[in-house]
């Protein structure tokens, strides 16, 4: 109610009685242009094209914004180089950890939860993967995408497959040692409390969706990690930075994917 209060406040200030539309048709027009305003928007909605990037694998881009789901200076580069080299490799080797609970906000594409799933199958690591969405990709998006053909790992299909075939809501055993749970809902809605040690922070970025990148979301992270846990994310923005570190996150600048300078690892550090 106050987001309508505020856009109508703005819309539609006090005019003068001498203004033409006079305020009968005003009376008309508020409710539906507030109705329109403050509808859900559905990024489904808008044109989406399937890319080649940087490194011969593909992705989704979305003209209107001139953002992609992935890097396009290679998809597979940047998840593997943000999320696993700087993510799961470095916290399997500071907490010697066999079994580990992911968060991933944006599940997406699922290459996320596919080089997870490569990296840890050879480290022998049980993965209990949660993937948070608001817009599931279409089925006829997926299977324009060739993040199997690039990885040339033949077990990869199969399991590129299952975690898009699975069901919402619940929790299925992919493959041994890797279980997945599909989320469709808001970043906003998220209220779990200290289940994750790692969350992948994949979400648009700041400069389209900013509202993704507060405070308010942050805080809902911090919550959900354990004592220790690691959150991972290509952005680097200053303002991305501050949101994290005053909700209590430690914040490390690290060097970013092909294309990036730099990218943010945060630690939800529990003093004793």
């Amino acid at each position: 109610m106050y987001i309508a209060f505020c856009v109508e406040s703005y819309l539609f200030p006090s005019f003068p009685k001498s203004v033409v539309l006079g305020r009968s048709l005003l009376k008309i027009l508020r409710p539906i242009i507030l109705i329109a305003l403050i509808l859900p928007f559905n990024i489904l909605d808008l044109k989406r094209e399937i890319i080649i990037t940087g490194d011969g694998s593909s992705t989704i881009h979305i003209p209107e914004w001139n953002e992609q789901y992935h890097s396009k200076h290679g998809a597979l580069q940047e998840a593997k180089h943000v999320f696993i080299n700087t993510g799961l490799i470095p916290y399997i080797n500071d907490t010697k950890n066999t079994e580990i609970s992911i968060l991933e906000i944006g599940f997406g594409t699922g290459l996320n939860a596919l080089v997870t799933w490569e990296e840890a199958s050879a480290q022998n690591i049980a993965i209990k993967y949660t993937g948070v969405e608001a817009y599931p990709v279409a089925k006829e998006e997926v299977e324009k995408l060739n993040f199997v053909e690039v990885l040339k790992d033949p077990k990869a299909e199969s399991f590129f497959k299952d975690i898009h075939t699975s069901q919402w809501e619940e929790e299925m055993e992919i493959i041994a040692g890797f279980k997945l749970i599909k989320q469709k809902k808001f970043f906003q809605d998220i209220e779990d409390h200290e289940i994750y040690d790692l969350i992948y922070f994949d979400a648009f970025g700041a400069r389209v969706q900013p509202e993704l990148w507060s405070v308010e979301i942050f805080k809902k992270m911090y919550n959900a990690l354990k004592a220790n846990g690691v959150l991972v994310t290509y952005a680097a923005k200053g303002s991305v930075r501050r949101a994290m570190l005053e909700v209590g996150f430690g914040v490390e600048r690290l060097p970013g994917p092909p294309g990036k300078r730099e990218m943010l690892r945060a630690t939800k550090k529990i003093e004793l």
